[in-house]
């Protein structure tokens, strides 16, 4: 079979070999639209990535959650692939993920020339090369190919994408590969975001705090990264990474990309400053996003879709510094985007953290699924990109945590409290949101034990009247009961599915 070792541009017809980032916007000019900011703007045929086409080859033991194709039926295909490639000219990108030495991979795509535009956007997610003669990481992207399928060869390094234009294939695959490797060389990778916020804790100390945050589309974990909590003088918030990041034993976390590949849904100036400079920037890349003839942007039109993109460089994010490393993940925040009992915030025992990671826990949003809207939805680690076992990935976490204590967790609602037939429940705002993590920096929360739930609820915040979004304020007790009594028969059902792998480990405590 094809490995590191021997894909090579002599596979292929003609093989243009890492162009510049200005001679590949070139190459894909043909389907740019130009929008008001002088930007590039792209339509892709498929809107979303393909989950249920993708498979991991069973040259390891696949995960629960995971769909595996067997090394036979995934070489035959590799074949045909590269039968077909021999007539075909291709361009070759390489970049470096991350910045330094540790948890660092050279990235190696071939893409189909005529798809020039998604080579174009990788090329902005990455950091420029320091070895382009040996890859650790190659994906084969075939857009035109007639099946729509992914398939990850985990122990080779190996990916192909075939059938599906949608740019977000080729940032996963790598992502993917990379937090597998981390893994076999004993940290763990996380699809989470990374940021440091410098405050003066309750002894007028002023210190690096770091944070990592877990969340599933949908529930802010973007906005949360890149907010600057109203911090003025000497505090300031200080943003690493947005999307994955990789964990050492001591907590250490690496980070891995150049770009923030973002939501531009309902994206404004007044809410989302931030996000909305880096995304109407000259160098930003859009995706499936409404562009009018007059060239003029809407953010808020989802006539194409729901899951409208946009790629923007760190450079253009004004609260980011020289690097996306994190000394260490002081504060591991766990979103969720609940509407009923969960508290705005809660903390966490490791055991407790071993859980929130397993559940992984929302609901569905109409950025997600429209259908499902409002139901439970869960995804370990909120990581779909994991490969192997799911639950050797939550205790590796566990032990870090104990090996860690000045390591703290906590699971964050960013949804609502209260939701009633005829009540949406009380809105958990961004500044909620905001200002705990703030006050979570300072260790300025008081804390209580939830006698029924075992983890620690906030008796107060500085700037928030907490008791304002007490679940249990907004039902009658038979309400909550039958509430919290459903939610634990999901939660059990979800995880019992890990049980066989490590008997009783993860008895639920959430």
């Amino acid at each position: 079979m094809y490995t590191i070792n021997n894909i090579n541009d002599e596979l292929f017809k003609g093989v243009i070999v890492n162009p510049t980032k200005e001679e590949l916007k070139s190459l894909a000019s043909n389907v740019e639209i130009t929008t008001e900011f002088k930007s590039p703007s792209y339509k892709s045929e498929v809107k979303n990535r393909s989950a249920k086409n993708t498979y991991i080859v069973d040259e390891i033991e696949v995960g629960v959650d995971q769909s595996e194709i067997s090394k036979t039926k995934a070489d035959e295909i590799a074949e045909k692939v590269f039968k077909y490639l021999k007539e075909k000219e291709m361009i070759r990108v390489d970049r470096k993920m991350g910045m330094n030495e540790k948890f660092s991979y050279n990235c190696r795509l071939y893409i189909s020339k005529d798809y020039a535009r998604i080579a174009y956007m990788w090329n902005n997610t990455l950091f420029d090369p320091i070895d382009t003669e040996n890859p650790d990481l190659i994906s084969i992207y075939v857009p035109e190919w007639p099946e729509r399928i992914m398939f990850a060869y985990p122990e080779s390094g190996v990916t192909f994408i075939l059938g599906s234009d949608y740019f977000g294939e080729s940032k996963k695959s790598f992502l993917r590969m990379a937090m597998y490797k981390v893994k076999q060389e004993g940290g763990l990778g996380f699809h989470a975001g990374s940021k440091v916020l410098r405050v003066y804790d309750k002894d007028r100390n002023l210190k690096d705090v770091g944070f990592i945050m877990f969340g599933l589309s949908g529930t802010g974990k973007t906005t949360l990264t890149i907010h600057d909590h109203e911090l003025i003088g000497e505090e300031k918030s200080i943003v690493r990474q947005d999307d994955v990041i990789f964990m050492d034993e001591n907590g250490y976390c690496a980070g891995s990309e150049n770009g923030f590949y973002i939501k531009t849904e309902g994206l404004n100036k007044e809410q989302q400053g931030v996000l909305y400079q880096a995304a109407t920037a000259e160098n930003a890349i859009l995706e499936n996003i409404m562009v009018k003839e007059d060239s003029t942007v809407d953010f808020y039109d989802t006539t194409i879709t729901s899951n409208a993109r946009g790629i923007v460089l760190r450079e253009e994010i004004e609260n980011t510094d020289d690097t996306v490393d994190l000394e260490k993940a002081n504060k591991i925040i766990f979103i969720t985007r609940r509407k009923d009992i969960v508290p705005p915030v809660v903390k966490l025992s490791p055991h407790q953290a071993l859980d929130a990671f397993m559940l992984g826990e929302s609901i569905e949003t109409s950025a997600g699924d429209p259908t499902k809207a409002g139901q439970s939805k869960r995804c370990v680690g909120t990581n779909p990109f994991i490969m192997g076992s799911e639950i050797e990935e939550g205790l590796k976490l566990r032990e870090i945590l104990k090996n860690n204590p000045d390591m703290e967790c906590f699971i964050l609602n960013t949804g609502s409290v209260g939701a009633k037939t005829g009540f949406d429940g009380e809105k958990l705002t961004i500044n909620v949101s905001t200002t705990i993590m703030k006050e979570i920096a300072r260790d300025n929360i008081e804390w209580t034990k939830d006698q029924e739930w075992g983890y620690l609820v906030p008796k107060s915040v500085c700037g928030i009247d907490i008791e304002k979004y007490n679940p249990r304020s907004f039902y009658t007790s038979d309400e909550y009961a039958a509430i919290a009594s459903k939610l634990r028969l999901e939660r059990e059902e979800w995880l019992n599915k890990y049980e066989d792998e490590v008997e009783k480990e993860i008895a639920v405590s959430l």
